[in-house]
């Protein structure tokens, strides 16, 4: 678990020191290269445009898709550029990791004037999105609510 959070503190460090370097306006790809690139730099392993295969329930293989960025072979990364996260691309990120049948994933949005990231956790053992996860998504919601009426 400590091994993950820092897994995610380092990756969410170098997203952010690109937000301010590149700021938003750039492809999807960009910035996919410059944090493949920096995350190398820092000694970890990254796949980009990764295969993860889709399993179904019964384990019968029912597809495949290419995850943006897979890091040290645990956390995938789903890169946006996009004016604000909705919904679907927080659906997008669980939907990978319940059929990769992997634990941790991030949802990175390099589009907008203020950097958005969040880290999301998928348990089949407790059937779902894990409480972190959930209480990521509340603080989420909260956090939008009070940016809309404090924005002039």
């Amino acid at each position: 678990m400590a091994e993950t959070k820092a897994l995610s503190d380092r990756i969410r460090a170098i997203s952010y020191d690109i937000h301010v370097y590149h700021g938003h306006g750039h492809l999807e790809k960009v910035y996919e290269d410059a944090l493949a690139h920096r995350l190398r730099k820092a000694g970890l392993d990254v796949k980009q445009q990764a295969p993860i295969k889709v399993y179904d329930e019964d384990g019968t293989l029912i597809g495949d898709y290419f995850a943006d960025l897979l890091v040290e072979n645990e956390m995938i990364i789903e890169l946006k550029t996009v004016r604000k996260l909705a919904l679907e691309q927080e659906a997008q990120i669980l939907g990978y990791l319940k059929s990769a049948r992997l634990e941790h994933g991030m949802l990175i949005n390099f589009g907008s004037f203020k950097f958005e990231i969040r880290k999301y956790a998928w348990s089949e053992h407790r059937g779902g999105v894990s409480p972190g996860a959930i209480a990521g998504l509340f603080l989420s919601f909260f956090s939008a609510f009070f940016a809309f009426f404090a924005v002039k």
